[in-house]
């Protein structure tokens, strides 16, 4: 009888702990959903600081985790190992073969997956993945590489991409992790929200007053962005994208929606859908969460002792001199 009564009382111990675990557990979750954001002066939520977007989590989903949409903690920690193991410095599923044009020390992709544990940054579709592009898209793209192959693509340095002319990333991949560079700085007035990404110093001034988006006619590199608030989510819309602008093969007709959400002290939701039907066959979107950084952010010189676009006109003309002999 004697054991049985102590079996009886340490089951209600246990019993007991599981549940006081579940209930700590639930309340963390609860206390994260019913997070109570920081306000500005004004009123707005506080969004402000350095936010850091590094992750080794992919954009898509790879092929092995398909219909997989989170990791779990062990998984995580396998992933994470198995990414740390690559001596060029890229996460285990960065999608590029082949030599590197950097030393490995000189990329900081992070360490980690996303905290959500998702296995791709993309979470619309649920397949994890970029939808397929249209048939338009396909004819575009095909059009611009046989004009490249008649023209060459190096006639002038206005023949390359803004990007590697060191003058824009573009939005919104510039919002997207990367090899480097991956801070973002947000300021607040009562009336605009400056967004600052460390990767080629691009800035944003979105003006939050209600004003109408520009004439169609007026197009710039990184659309026509009008900003309001939904709570505590800041949401930007952009339009009037120029057609120098690129973001996977899309420019003129993207219709861009971004969100930011503080949902924790440490952490700030990121999320866009785009939309372009000429481009691909349905919209998509991405979610993942920037953690506040503790460090400032430095002027990113991008053409600060950099000879790639001399060297790639001038062994262009070479080229061109010896077909001519």
């Amino acid at each position: 009888m004697k054991t049985k009564h102590i079996l009886a009382v340490v089951g209600a111990i246990v019993l007991l702990a599981f549940t006081s675990i579940s209930a700590y557990s639930q309340s963390i979750n609860q206390n994260r959903g019913s997070y109570l954001v920081e306000k500005t002066a004004w009123g707005h939520p506080n969004i402000q600081g350095v936010w850091d977007r590094r992750t080794i989590t992919p954009l898509e989903r790879p092929e092995r985790f398909a219909g997989k949409p989170f990791l779990t903690p062990e998984e995580i920690r396998a992933y994470e190992r198995a990414s740390a193991a690559r001596g060029d410095g890229r996460p285990l599923d960065s999608g590029r073969g082949g030599p590197s044009v950097h030393d490995p020390g000189d990329l900081d992709y992070g360490s980690n997956v996303v905290a959500t544990g998702r296995t791709s940054l993309v979470i619309d579709p649920e397949s994890g993945r970029i939808p397929p592009y249209t048939e338009a898209a396909r004819k575009r793209a095909s059009a611009a590489a046989k004009t490249r192959e008649l023209r060459g693509s190096a006639d002038s340095w206005t023949d390359r991409s803004l990007t590697e002319r060191c003058l824009t990333w573009g939005i919104p991949q510039g919002l997207l992790p990367q090899a480097y560079n991956n801070n973002v700085k947000i300021v607040q007035t009562p009336d605009h929200v400056m967004i600052y990404t460390e990767m080629v110093h691009d800035v944003r001034i979105i003006p939050l007053d209600g004003r109408s988006h520009l004439p169609e006619s007026i197009t710039q590199w990184h659309g026509d962005p009008r900003g309001h608030w939904e709570g505590n989510t800041l949401v930007v819309e952009s339009t009037n994208f120029s057609p120098k602008s690129s973001f996977r093969r899309s420019n003129v007709n993207l219709h861009l929606v971004e969100r930011f959400t503080r949902t924790e002290d440490d952490m700030l939701r990121y999320e866009f859908t785009v939309n372009d039907d000429t481009t691909w066959e349905r919209p998509w979107g991405i979610s993942f969460p920037m953690i506040r950084g503790d460090q400032p952010i430095y002027e990113f010189a991008c053409h600060e002792g950099n000879y790639g676009l001399l060297n790639i006109l001038s062994v262009a003309r070479n080229l061109e001199k010896q077909a001519a002999q």
